[in-house]
């Protein structure tokens, strides 16, 4: 016990294979980070501003974009610095609050694409109940409910770990993971409640994952009966699949390789090193802050009709003012 030393650091070892690219890295990030942050700004404005956007359906893309603003923004910053940094440390409270927030956004994601699922459940095989069930105040107090408990689910982990007496600073990857920090425990016999935690939070989000898949059986099993629920179907069910798709395949892969990587079968971890080099290993486990922030708006904006017309909209307008002021400005300097 007295060999134990006070962790204030970590070093994010993840970062070695990044020197020799990373400006590149750098300009690439900052572009995706710019990126979400726009066009999650211009979806929450316009659903916010247009009174005929105010449904469950609109309501829930918005949270969905907040709540991928709160991800990237707990990643994104940090991430940045790091790149043009010769060292890359985090503090240790820094690194448990960016744990907290990454991974209350990931499971956050699930409980708003769950009550996603749920809205289309009603609307598709309970059409005469959907407004009375799906009210603007009731939708808007059940995303924020389930936010609320994603986050104190997380955060009991996330003290869960703070709890730990740690025996080294160095952390193999881009960001803190909560079982990464876990794995540094000193005294192993501690963690027991750390993993029953862990696995009772995963049977919780898998059991979200079961909902979503009960949902849309009825809503398919629905839809076959009906042109008219097959044509809603097409509309507003697709840009939820293609979302739930991009946020199961980004998680799993970012599993798996934490599973191959943290494995005690020393053959697996090589064969896995030799298949995906450092830098694929990288982009992997930062692929669902990437790829679902920048995808999922994109598909709900051109699917989504009344979004897509919203946005064609606002940008003639937008382009109507600045070619108006150009002719003003041109008109008075002549």
């Amino acid at each position: 016990m007295n060999n134990v030393s006070v962790i204030s650091m970590f070093f994010l070892s993840g970062f070695n294979e990044t020197v020799s690219h990373r400006f590149v890295l750098f300009f690439l990030s900052l572009f995706c980070y710019c990126f979400i942050c726009l066009v999650s700004v211009s979806l929450i404005v316009i659903i916010i501003l247009d009174s005929n956007l105010q449904e469950s359906m609109y309501i829930l893309l918005c949270v969905f974009c907040i709540n991928a603003l709160y991800g990237t923004a707990g990643f994104y910053p940090r991430f940045l610095w790091d790149l043009l940094s010769d060292v890359h440390l985090i503090s240790y409270y820094g690194c448990l609050i960016q744990n907290q927030v990454v991974y209350s956004f990931i499971c956050g994601e699930l409980s708003i694409l769950a009550l996603m699922a749920y809205d289309r459940y009603v609307a598709i095989c309970q059409p005469l109940k959907y407004h009375s069930i799906m009210t603007k105040q009731r939708v808007i107090r059940f995303a924020c409910f389930l936010w609320f408990t994603t986050f104190c689910i997380m955060a009991v982990n996330t003290f869960l770990t703070f709890r730990l007496k740690l025996c080294s600073p160095y952390i193999s990857r881009l960001f803190c993971v909560n079982w990464s920090i876990v794995q540094l425990a000193c005294f192993p016999a501690q963690t027991a409640i750390n993993a029953i935690s862990a696995n009772i939070t995963i049977i919780i989000y898998l059991l979200h994952g079961a909902f979503i898949v009960w949902s849309y059986m009825y809503i398919i099993q629905t839809c076959l009966r009906s042109i008219e629920n097959r044509a809603k179907f097409m509309q507003t069910c697709v840009p939820h699949l293609v979302s739930l798709f991009t946020f199961v395949v980004a998680v799993l892969t970012d599993t798996l390789q934490n599973f191959f990587m943290q494995t005690c079968v020393p053959h697996l971890v090589s064969l896995f090193t030799f298949v995906l080099p450092w830098t694929l290993q990288n982009f992997v486990a930062i692929e669902f802050l990437v790829i679902p922030p920048i995808m999922n708006p994109l598909i709900y904006g051109f699917k989504l009709t009344k979004i897509r017309k919203k946005f064609h909209s606002v940008v003639i307008l937008k382009g109507t003012i600045f070619c108006f002021i150009r002719s003003e400005n041109s008109f008075t300097h002549s």
